[in-house]
């Protein structure tokens, strides 16, 4: 019998995912309970869901960034419905083990419930195992309307990249008290809603610790210090292939990694251990 072909990225591909079951939301919510750091990071292609695979990432997410890091475009705005199941695909052939969630894009969701769901639907056919939605408030009524369809949530608060016009920018998000009280309680209405996950993005770190705390379900923080129940960042940044300047929350982890999959493996075990992110470097306070 031929050996496996060998990997340039690393190692064969899926050759630890193979030893693990595929994750599920029932253990990631015991990942959360159990104080477990859950690691995620986003994927657009098929070898790249096979590498984070691979390397034991926990939640992979079909990110809207790919607007930005695979299109060149300047924003997640001009990003498609139909160019998210196209990336979704790919991804689901690409993985395993990892939960697999997709983003709705812009101008899918926002018409009406039946829009949002026709939109799910079709980024569940493609492959995903949750959709992930942007902003809070008027968004609670279509992650019920989701979640009773059987449909799993992530929902997105504090820097919302798709409301990046309407918020001056990429700014911090709950600095002031109102905005502070406001962040509180649309987390506490998205989770009412029945939003498994939660990302929360540039947030000061003690309010994000706040929300985690309070959160019926898992919240995923970017920007937003190191006390929430897991960390996402976008593969490419981690890895330096962004080029130019990149958040202050964002760390190499290439840097001294002789491949991608150590770089990747060494992500996913920093995030376990507590040591990323480090809130003296890469947190924000209020």
């Amino acid at each position: 019998m031929s050996a496996e072909p060998s990997s340039p990225y690393g190692a064969p591909p899926h050759s630890e995912s193979a030893l693990r079951k595929p994750l599920t939301l029932h253990r990631l919510r015991a990942m959360r309970e159990a104080g477990e750091k859950i690691a995620m990071l986003t994927a657009y292609d098929a070898a790249s869901a096979s590498l984070l695979d691979a390397a034991g990432v926990d939640c992979l997410l079909v990110g809207d960034s790919l607007g930005m890091v695979m299109q060149g475009h300047a924003s997640t705005l001009p990003v498609t419905l139909e160019q998210m199941v196209y990336h979704t695909q790919c991804v689901a052939r690409g993985n395993r083990s990892a939960w697999l969630i997709a983003d709705l894009p812009f101008g899918s969701y926002q018409g009406s419930t039946q829009q949002a769901v026709a939109s799910s639907v079709a980024l569940m056919q493609a492959g995903a195992q949750m959709v992930k939605l942007e902003g809070g408030g008027w968004t609670a009524p279509l992650i019920a309307a989701l979640a009773d369809r059987g449909i799993p949530v992530c929902a997105h608060l504090g820097l919302t990249p798709q409301s990046v016009h309407a918020l001056g920018g990429y700014r911090i998000q709950g600095r002031d008290a109102q905005s502070a009280d406001t962040l509180r309680r649309h987390a506490a209405e998205v989770g009412a809603a029945g939003a498994a996950l939660l990302v929360l993005e540039l947030v000061p770190s003690d309010l994000a610790a706040q929300i985690s705390a309070d959160y019926p379900g898992i919240t995923i923080g970017i920007g937003a210090g190191a006390r929430t129940h897991g960390q996402v960042l976008v593969l490419h940044d981690m890895l330096d292939i962004t080029r130019g300047p990149k958040p202050r929350f964002v760390r190499n982890f290439m840097q001294g990694a002789p491949s991608l999959l150590d770089a990747v493996s060494s992500y996913v075990q920093a995030v376990k251990t507590g040591a990323f992110p480090d809130e003296a470097v890469h947190g924000y306070t209020a």
